[in-house]
């Protein structure tokens, strides 16, 4: 056996331990060069087969008739860019005439299978150029975060597409949003990911959480109010729609209209106030939304018509004010009681992990898209923190965020606690958290034994 061959036996080997245990080495290493080549070669019979060619135009049959030479092959979408990344292959194609993107969208999982890819998504950039994204390998089976994202002011990354893209949760484009998940199916870590990526941020957060405090309270040096009660919850409720009345106000007052000022320099939300005189914005969670809409007596009910109110007041005033809410819970329907499905209605992000029950994803997606609805109810027990992510447009993604423990989000909140801003209205709700405990060190150092 040559030199040669004991080379390429431990090159194949190698490759196959890689996409055996890290699929993602193996694509960057091997099958990122081994796919575009499979791209390319395959392209045109790919397109044939699929349905995606447009049959030759009328000037060119006349021209091949005149010249006596056999009619010209069916045309395909033209490539104008392949571009590898971390996941697959960026694949950009100009359509003829004829064509239309929902043609390529429709032909996406024989595209797959063509291609010999895990995954082809496609979505459409201009008039005629479509975008497919095929990724190389399950992205999802073990969520790596790429090292570089592009945050932005009230956006955070939280999630990685099933694309290999990054989910963003982007609060100026989509304010308000509910999540549903059933129990141990890893909506508690998506609600993590999203603390830890706001700690960072000039934000006040916060939290009602009235599972007694269990999931929120650990994050409290970062969280500018918490309540973990209902009644709790219900004054500081009241409380943020003073704040917000408050805010309007300020808006009010700073909205210089005039003849001489431009229509771009009016104020209409506090992001169109000057540096100095923004208010800080304010991010809502609440851990489990039944808690506040379930009464037993009298007493409870009123307090719950309270609650779901403020709720809807905040829901459909606080963007411009700078208020923008985080609902969770296992259920969210009209069995809660009234008023639910006109907060539902004000909350346009809607992510859902795994439900026990078709009724349950009808309620995050029914309004939205029957297909986010089926994949919703598709998501295995074993795969927790997968999860379907859609918004009004009637567009989805599967997604799922890294595993991060309480202990790591813990740590985040600690080192930028000193950025939880001090809102005199939410004062009375501040959490009481103690100073953080010193390193133990020894009185007196004890001598080593010696013989």
């Amino acid at each position: 056996m040559t030199a040669f061959t004991v080379a390429l036996v431990l090159v194949v080997a190698a490759a196959g331990l890689l996409r055996w245990r890290r699929p993602a080495w193996y694509w960057l290493t091997f099958g990122v060069t081994l796919a575009a080549l499979r791209v390319l070669i395959r392209y045109a019979s790919v397109m044939d087969a699929c349905g995606l060619t447009v049959p030759p135009s009328r000037w060119r049959l006349a021209l091949a008739r005149i010249a006596d030479r056999p009619a010209p092959d069916s045309r395909v979408p033209r490539i104008l860019r392949l571009r590898p990344t971390r996941t697959g292959l960026v694949l950009r194609l100009k359509l003829r005439p004829g064509q239309d993107a929902f043609d390529v969208a429709a032909a996406s999982d024989r595209l797959r299978h063509s291609f010999s890819m895990y995954g082809v998504t496609s979505r459409e950039v201009r008039s005629g150029v479509v975008e497919l994204r095929l990724t190389g390998y399950d992205v999802l089976k073990r969520v790596q975060m790429p090292a570089k994202t592009d945050p932005r002011p009230m956006r955070v990354p939280v999630a990685l597409r099933e694309d290999g893209s990054v989910h963003y949760r982007d609060y100026r484009a989509v304010p308000h949003a509910l999540t549903l998940g059933a129990t141990e199916s890893g909506k508690s870590v998506y609600q993590r990911n999203l603390v830890a990526g706001l700690a960072p941020l000039d934000v006040a957060l916060v939290g009602i959480d009235c599972k007694q405090g269990v999931e929120l309270f650990p994050l409290a040096r970062r969280f500018s109010a918490l309540a973990d009660n209902p009644d709790t919850a219900a004054e500081l409720l009241d409380a943020l729609v003073d704040h917000m009345q408050g805010v309007y106000q300020l808006i009010r007052a700073e909205q210089r209209i005039s003849v001489a000022v431009p229509d771009a320099d009016i104020a209409a939300d506090i992001w169109d106030l000057p540096d100095e005189l923004r208010p800080v914005p304010v991010v809502v969670l609440v851990d489990e939304v039944a808690e506040l809409a379930l009464f037993a007596n009298k007493e409870e009910e009123k307090r719950r018509d309270r609650i779901i109110t403020a709720l809807v007041r905040l829901a459909q005033l606080g963007r411009a004010a700078g208020i923008y809410l985080e609902i969770c819970g296992q259920r969210f329907g009209s069995e809660l009681g009234k008023g639910i499905t006109m907060l539902r209605a004000q909350l346009t992000g809607r992510t859902a992990h795994r439900v026990n029950d078709e009724t349950s994803a009808n309620m995050a997606f029914g309004d939205i898209s029957p297909d986010a609805v089926l994949a919703a109810i598709q998501i295995p027990a074993e795969l927790r923190g997968v999860a379907i992510a859609g918004d009004s447009t009637g567009g989805w993604h599967r997604i799922r965020a890294p595993h991060t423990s309480l202990r790591q989000a813990v740590n985040v909140c600690n080192k930028h606690a000193d950025r939880t801003p001090a809102l005199p209205v939410l004062e009375p709700f501040r959490p009481a958290v103690a100073a953080p405990p010193a390193p133990r060190v020894p009185l007196s150092k004890t001598a080593p034994v010696t013989a």
